[in-house]
Order: C-alpha cells, then sequence, then structure tokens
C-alpha cells in the first residue's frame, strides 16, 4: 500500500526511545546512543516536511530523565544547546517554528537561553512547527494549567475543554493525530495525556537511532489504514 500523500497527518508526535539500548547492543557508550538519536531526528524532521506534516512534537527530555547519571544528564544538556542553535539555520530556511513545552524555567540557564532564543527568531514562521518536549510531564502540564487558572481566578463554571486548552504548552495548535513509539515499549509514559486522547498510536519495534524515514512513512500508511470515529 503506498501512502496517500492527501492523508498525511497534520501533527505527528513522536517518543524517541531506545537510545541508550541501542548503544549498549554495539557495546558503546550511552552518551553515543543519544548522539546517534539527535543526528536520526535531524533525518525524520526533514521527511516529515517532505512529506507535509506540519507540526511535529518530540520527546527530548522529560522531567524523570533528572534521575539519570550526571555525566550523562550533562552530555544530554550540551546536545541540546548545539542542536537547538544547529538547527536555527533549518527553522529559519523552511520558514517552521521552534517552540519547547515542558518547564523551561527548571533548564540549565544556557540551554533555557538559547531555547528562548531561537524560539523568538522564529516565532512568526508560518509553514510548520517543531516542539521540543524538554523537562516534560504530562501531569506536569495538567498541573501548570490547573494553576494558571487558579491564578486568574476563573469560576469553575466556566472552565471546559476549550478554555481549558488556552492554558497547556501546546495552546492553540491541534491535537496530535498520530503518536509514535520506538524501542518496543508500549506505553505513553506520559507524553501529551490531555492532547493524546483521540490520537493514533503507532509502536515501533526500532531503537530510536534505527527508526529511518521508510519506518517513518509506514507509520503513516497505518494511520491512513486507520478509521478516527472519536468515540461516535
Amino acid at each position: 500500500m503506498n501512502m496517500d500523500k492527501n492523508n498525511v497527518p497534520y501533527h505527528v508526535a513522536i517518543i524517541m526511545d531506545g537510545n541508550r539500548r541501542w548503544a549498549k547492543s554495539r557495546g558503546l557508550k550511552p552518551t553515543e546512543g543519544h548522539r546517534a538519536g539527535y543526528e536520526n531526528f535531524k533525518k525524520i524532521a526533514e521527511e516529515c516536511r517532505k512529506i507535509g506534516v506540519k507540526i511535529l512534537t518530540v520527546f527530548a527530555f522529560s522531567t524523570e530523565n533528572w534521575k539519570r547519571p550526571e555525566i550523562e544528564v550533562s552530555f544530554l544538556m550540551d546536545l541540546l544547546f548545539n542542536g537547538i542553535k544547529e538547527q536555527e539555520k533549518f527553522f529559519k530556511e523552511n520558514n517552521i517554528r521552534f517552540n519547547v513545552i515542558g518547564q523551561i524555567e527548571r533548564l540549565p540557564g544556557f540551554v533555557r537561553n538559547e531555547a528562548e532564543r531561537v524560539m523568538a527568531e522564529t516565532k512568526d514562521n508560518k509553514k510548520g512547527i517543531i516542539n521540543l518536549a524538554l523537562n516534560y510531564g504530562g501531569r506536569a502540564e495538567i498541573l501548570d494549567a490547573v494553576k494558571k487558572i487558579v491564578k486568574e481566578k476563573l469560576p469553575a463554571e466556566k472552565i471546559n475543554e476549550e478554555i481549558f486548552n488556552k492554558y497547556i504548552y501546546t495552546a492553540g495548535q491541534p491535537d496530535p493525530d498520530l503518536i509514535i513509539r520506538t524501542s518496543g515499549e508500549q506505553r505513553l509514559s506520559g507524553f501529551l495525556p490531555w492532547q493524546g486522547v483521540y490520537s493514533e498510536i503507532f509502536f515501533s519495534s526500532k531503537m530510536w537511532p534505527d527508526f529511518h524515514e521508510e519506518n517513518l512513512r509506514e507509520a503513516i500508511k497505518e494511520y491512513q489504514f486507520r478509521q478516527r470515529r472519536y468515540g461516535q
């Protein structure tokens, strides 16, 4: 079955899982797995752009990832800083808005400052969005939204889904049509619990560095085969 170019998901979200296991299976350090994962992200982001995906959201660092060894976390922060800086050219050349979702205020200053700089530089870009989930947790996102609503003292009777959507990290964006998780794990691990209630889910046995362009297309073809009824 060929991919229907007229039925490409508008918003694809990916849990990029398996970098460490990929490295371990090759006798490499975990950091080499993360490096390979970043290189693969660039290929998948470009493929999404080519086939017409307008919003790509990727889970890069969770609120739980701080529990990993300090040397690994430090490497990831450096990788994120350099990756954001490097990809600024890609965002500008392709008119893509870069956005960070998560508790960005808790990131190291040099990462936060670079992310905020590139977000400001690309805020008016119109042809697509790349959301990078950094220090992200789904329950934390919902709690942050509730705290904002409480702070603004909105009457309970006025709070509905439409209002709540204005306080989440992806406010103003449509929910993901397709959520992909690599590495064989079959759970969402707190990724977009509010936005993903009606998303189609595709689990791949491939470790993230081995999830190539053809695998993305296969996931989208599977998505096109499904019927989205939204509970009807």
